[in-house]
């Protein structure tokens, strides 16, 4: 078995952790080894109270993630290939709940379990160069870790069912137009803009950045009205921290000079 350090590398930086997909000669490809070291690191980055913003990008230039390790499933029988889908949905889970947000920073291929993990993520920039997608019909298959129901949340329903039932790729431009991407920037500015979107989201309360994400997450799947009382009660929840009342202390002190 591959060394899980190897896999999937971890690098504090101030308040962001790097994650970075590192098998870049299959094009960071994922398996059950690479799965297991990113839920390592997701809960080590969760752990750490130094920690405000996760980073997850793929080691090279070629892919983000250019989908599942096909040798690994190709063999699978039914029962094996639903429990294989249940614990990769244990990782997107894991990154959907975490406490503090994750961007996805996205070059070349981000494929099938890469879309899936990248569309779990709280936000994602891209290079203009990716290419991104669900190809799973092409191999007579077809998503199986909330590919189809993130898809259809980001994109609508009707351009969901296309890209999914066609298999096609689109690139990074498209992508910022369906609302996949938050910004598309040239190569080489891809780890300098996730970093400086990282570095303005640490430097609000932590608190409020935890609320933000819980209420807009977990609000999408109720009905309006219980979704508004639960914004509520988070809104309710950023008054009991130290952190609001030097926020509000400050403004109001700035508008008096």
């Amino acid at each position: 078995m591959t060394d899980l350090k190897e896999t999937v590398l971890y690098q504090k930086e101030e308040n962001i952790a790097w994650i970075t997909f590192n098998r870049p000669e299959v094009l960071n490809a994922l398996n059950t080894e690479v799965n297991l070291a990113l839920m390592d690191c997701l809960n080590r980055a969760e752990a750490d109270p130094e920690v405000r913003v996760i980073i997850l990008k793929g080691s090279g230039d070629r892919a983000f993630v250019a989908g599942a390790d096909i040798k690994e499933m190709m063999s699978m029988s039914a029962m094996e290939a639903r429990e294989h889908a249940l614990r990769s949905k244990r990782v997107t889970d894991t990154i959907w709940n975490l406490k503090k947000p994750v961007i996805a920073a996205i070059q070349g291929f981000c494929l099938g379990g890469g879309l899936e993990y990248a569309m779990a993520c709280d936000l994602r920039i891209a290079s203009e160069s990716a290419k991104l997608g669900l190809p799973e019909i092409n191999l007579g298959i077809m998503p199986g870790n909330a590919g189809t129901q993130r898809l259809a949340r980001l994109v609508g329903l009707t351009k969901a069912k296309e890209l999914c039932l066609t298999g096609g790729m689109i690139d990074a431009g498209q992508a910022l137009i369906l609302g996949i991407l938050n910004a598309v920037c040239p190569q080489e500015a891809l780890l300098a803009e996730a970093a400086a979107l990282a570095k303005k989201i640490a430097s609000k309360s932590p608190h409020a950045v935890t609320l933000i994400k819980s209420s807009i997450n977990r609000g999408t799947e109720m009905d309006l009205e219980s979704a508004a009382l639960f914004e509520i009660d988070c809104f309710g929840l950023c008054f009991s921290t130290e952190e609001q009342k030097k926020g509000m202390e400050a403004f109001v002190n700035k508008k008096k000079k």
